[in-house]
């Protein structure tokens, strides 16, 4: 089974999705929002097309770790998703994500239109990416004595 990452935006959602094996993740391009019943069959689609046994959002902390009106929009998208796909939802924290995407993209040369619709892919790469190097670290740590 997949994993899928999500960087949640009021409007573009970027996306990423693990190998079968859990390793690696790889930019799925973005997703704009649309209407509620198209949402769903679009999450839905690529939930099943692609074996997705669970599901990771950015969760926008503040820096010092309190959460905000972005945080509560995420969480409200993160139950809904939910609901429509009946996949369990992990909420990670993504504090300096866009921040490591734009210095990524800067380091590529990437500009203009193509920036702004690469950042939110590489956001969600990036969070993805975490969560699964630390579901290897957990796994893979020797027990306590």
């Amino acid at each position: 089974m997949r994993t899928l990452g999500i960087d949640y935006g009021d409007r573009h959602i970027g996306l990423a999705l693990s190998d079968s094996l859990g390793i690696t993740a790889q930019p799925f391009g973005c997703y704009t929002l649309k209407g509620p019943e198209e949402n769903r069959k679009f999450f839905r689609e690529l939930v099943e097309g692609h074996d997705v046994g669970e599901i990771v959002i950015g969760f926008p902390l503040r820096m010092d770790g309190t959460t905000g009106t972005r945080a509560d929009k995420t969480r409200s998208f993160g139950d809904w998703l939910e609901k429509a796909v009946h996949r369990p939802i992990v909420f990670w924290d993504e504090r300096l994500t866009t921040r490591e995407a734009l210095q990524i993209l800067r380091e590529q040369n990437v500009r203009g239109r193509r920036k702004k619709d690469a950042e939110d892919q590489v956001s969600a790469v990036i969070i993805l990416s975490a969560y699964l190097e630390k579901k290897r670290y957990e796994r893979d740590a020797p027990p306590d004595a």
